[in-house]
């Protein structure tokens, strides 16, 4: 059976939209007739794979499909933990979340899902069909906890680490709103002043025939430059910003330039902690699940957003499929923090890896949040002092020439 969204008319003349499960689009329209709807569109919610081989054929391209948000994922695994937990069947647990969910996208992925699984998938290989959605962490978490018979309690831990991640990202974005606005006002007051005050007040000072101060000739030159080709430093920033992004994607040098970065005294502590934490979080949650620790290393090297740290991390996997301890493969890396290696050996050598890990992600995670939350304290009054700095630079030069007129008055 496959899902198939639907769009019908009730018999009040109102559209109605949903996802049904039927072998083809035919029965799911002879379902909507029973039911008294008027079928107005039938859409596959999940195309088979030869149907994917075939538009790939005819080159349609494919963008991974629907995803999912970082709360919206953190809901489903929660709801769908909690159901397993209770010892509801698999297929009756993904209908149940399917029913529940407020957007409708949500529910096709996840009816589609159990359509997959009713056809004797399992719940990673059906997870698959949405790589946008269900990310290659979460799948090889959850096809471990099939594997092992605990997919329950894989799915808590998941539910938990996606409602940290979550929580996380709300925290930093919150820090950052107040900053943003902040530096909005301030540019928008300084662009203002720059092109409707300031050549105002120039021209009834250059009318009374004074030789105008050295920062009063400044102010009137930038004055100009803003007025006349302020949309051209528009264009070159966005031009510079789109030219940088696109040089990025040569592979040697975003590896070179993340290189660079972990080496800048502010940006490299950022980029080593965020990385740092979401690598110790990675393996904390696949070593814990029963995945094998090669493995979980190769899927914790694909979740770091560094391509240095990630090559890294790739020479260490090959050190320890080789047999050395992931504390001295990861020592070499060079760039993970002291305590984390050190905690990683200790957990190596008490068996109790998964509980160490689990410890230095908490520990790095804080570690990281207070970086953040520094930085944006800085920021803060850093901005006001621009702000005002510059403001005060235009008041001066405005309030020098009107001065020395005075004067001569």
């Amino acid at each position: 059976m496959a899902a198939f969204s639907f769009a019908a008319l009730d018999t009040a003349g109102k559209e109605q939209r949903g996802v049904l499960e039927a072998d083809s689009s035919r029965q799911v329209r002879q379902m909507l007739r029973d039911r008294g709807l008027a079928p107005l569109r039938i859409e596959t919610v999940v195309k088979a794979p030869a149907q994917r081989a075939g538009a790939a054929a005819i080159g349609v391209i494919r963008f991974g499909g629907p995803s999912l948000g970082v709360a919206e994922l953190a809901l489903v695994t929660r709801q769908l933990a909690t159901l397993l937990q209770a010892a509801m069947p698999l297929e009756e647990a993904l209908t149940a979340v399917g029913r529940q969910a407020e957007k409708q996208k949500v529910a096709n992925i996840i009816l589609s899902v159990r359509s997959k699984v009713m056809e004797g998938h399992s719940l990673a290989g059906s997870m698959a069909d949405f790589p946008a959605a269900f990310p290659g962490l979460y799948r090889a978490t959850v096809a471990s906890g099939e594997h092992s018979g605990h997919l329950d309690l894989v799915l808590g831990k998941l539910a938990d680490y996606s409602e940290n991640a979550h929580a996380s990202r709300q925290k930093v974005q919150m820090a950052l709103l107040y900053p943003s606005l902040l530096l909005l006002v301030a540019i928008g007051i300084v662009s203002g002043l720059m092109t409707f005050v300031v050549p105002k007040v120039v021209d009834v000072i250059t009318g009374q025939g004074q030789e105008l101060p050295v920062l009063t000739r400044g102010l009137i030159g930038l004055s100009y430059f803003v007025t006349h080709w302020g949309w051209l430093a528009v264009i070159g920033v966005i031009a510079a910003v789109a030219g940088i992004r696109y040089a990025l994607r040569n592979d040697a040098l975003r590896l070179r330039w993340h290189h660079q970065l972990l080496r800048l005294p502010l940006f490299g502590r950022l980029s080593r902690g965020s990385n740092t934490a979401r690598f110790a979080s990675t393996l904390s949650i696949l070593t814990s699940s029963g995945v094998p620790l090669v493995d979980a290393l190769s899927i914790g090297g694909a979740v770091l957003s560094n391509e240095w740290l990630k090559r890294a991390v790739g020479v260490a996997t090959q050190q320890v499929k080789e047999g050395s301890s992931l504390n001295l493969a990861i020592e070499q890396c060079g760039y993970f923090p002291p305590m984390m290696i050190s905690m990683i050996a200790s957990g190596e050598m008490s068996g109790s890896l998964d509980t160490m890990l689990e410890r230095v992600a908490s520990s790095q995670q804080r570690e990281f949040d207070n970086i953040v939350g520094t930085v944006l304290g800085i920021f803060e009054p850093m901005m006001l002092l621009v702000m005002g700095g510059a403001v005060l630079l235009i008041v001066v030069a405005i309030l020098e020439p009107i001065f020395s007129l005075n004067q001569l008055v």
